[in-house]
């Protein structure tokens, strides 16, 4: 019991914070958004392209975002450190608009996910401890899978119903993916929605990085994205003037054309076939694997899994890894995709066993 009674303790801690403020009973929730105040505080939440990194911890993340030609910048990112309390813990997260009011959406989903997931994981760890029909202890690491599972689930169908009732942001015609990573101890659980994309960077037996895809890329074309669409009256098909660009339509009128399967918002193709539901995998971390890359189509409609790995791993100042994958990026749109509007670019490079230099800093300044 010796990792989950580490939970517990800080399970115990977050909600000692919010008591310790009020003197009074909590909830779960406001146990979740006391954390969050007191990680702001302290600067372990980085909401802007910039660095991020607790004294003694083994987490790394370095963070750039990037507009593109297409008006205001619809990506966002967060990374949380010590995410719940937890010394082994971090959360990671990209999300990338659409629509008119996409940049709004992105937002508010980055702002709910953490704290919702954060609390559906205490609630579930809880019942989790409860069940007598369970033991923690026979496979740790399958249970530490499912209950994070479970919390990603219930979240994220959590934060659609929400999105849809909110009278102040019109998320009808827009909407957001949203690709995240909780990275606790040596397990990553990552939780995708649509067509964001991680990559891993890891040494093959003879010596080289090389890179291994974590995520689908959940485009309308993949046969079982198709399938589900179609049995739900929907289209996918594609534009004239953009072969092989599959999208997502209504059934008798050409809109909304979503080039994702998957996303928060977009009430518009709800009963059509799109969904918001995650897919949700792990990894236990080797001492081969060097790094996770978190980005948005942006950079993986121009730049390849390896080159990825390899422009990040060529960077000497790891803090600047991020920025140096996002400004290829750039290059590479001006390169291979001229004439087309250069889209939103942003990137994650969580480290997995490198501190930075001491004189590096936090930033938590908010992408605007």
């Amino acid at each position: 019991m010796g990792h989950f009674s580490t939970m517990f303790t800080g399970l115990a801690r977050s909600f000692s914070i919010k008591k310790g403020r009020n003197n009074g009973n909590c909830s779960g929730r406001e146990a979740a958004d006391a954390i969050a105040k007191e990680a702001k505080k302290s600067e372990m939440i980085l909401r802007s392209s910039g660095i991020v990194n607790v004294d003694g911890s083994k987490n790394f993340a370095s963070v750039c975002s990037k507009r593109g030609q297409k008006g205001v910048n619809q990506d966002c990112c967060i990374v949380w450190e010590e995410f719940g309390c937890q010394e082994d813990m971090m959360f990671c997260g990209i999300f990338d608009g659409h629509g008119a009011w996409g940049h709004y959406v992105a937002k508010r989903v980055r702002e709910s996910m953490p704290l919702s997931l954060l609390c559906n994981w205490q609630e579930t760890l809880v019942q989790t401890s409860l069940d007598p029909d369970c033991d923690l202890d026979s496979d740790k690491k399958h249970h530490r899978f499912n209950i994070w599972r479970q919390s990603y689930l219930k979240t994220c169908a959590a934060i659609d119903k929400e999105l849809e009732q909110l009278r102040k942001i019109d998320s009808f015609y827009s909407g957001t993916t949203a690709l995240s990573i909780v990275r606790q101890g040596e397990l990553i659980i990552i939780a995708n929605v649509g067509d964001s994309r991680a990559v891993l960077a890891t040494t093959s037996d003879d010596g080289n990085l090389v890179s291994v895809q974590l995520t689908i890329d959940f485009k309308p074309n993949l046969p079982q994205e198709t399938e589900r669409i179609i049995q739900n009256k929907g289209r996918v098909f594609c534009l004239d003037d953009e072969p092989g660009v599959h999208r997502v339509w209504l059934p008798h009128v050409e809109s909304p054309g979503l080039a994702m399967s998957r996303a928060f918002g977009d009430y518009c193709v709800k009963d059509f076939g799109l969904i918001s539901v995650p897919e949700v995998t792990h990894r236990n971390i080797s001492c081969r694997d060097q790094f996770v890359v978190l980005a948005t189509d942006g950079v993986w409609d121009v730049i390849s899994n390896q080159e990825a790995v390899e422009i990040v791993s060529s960077m000497p100042d790891k803090a600047k890894s991020a920025k140096s994958l996002v400004e290829c990026a750039g290059r590479a749109w001006k390169r291979k995709r001229r004439g087309i509007a250069m889209d939103d670019i942003s990137a994650i490079c969580l480290f997995f066993h490198s501190s930075p230099p001491s004189h590096q800093v936090h930033s938590v300044a908010t992408i605007q």
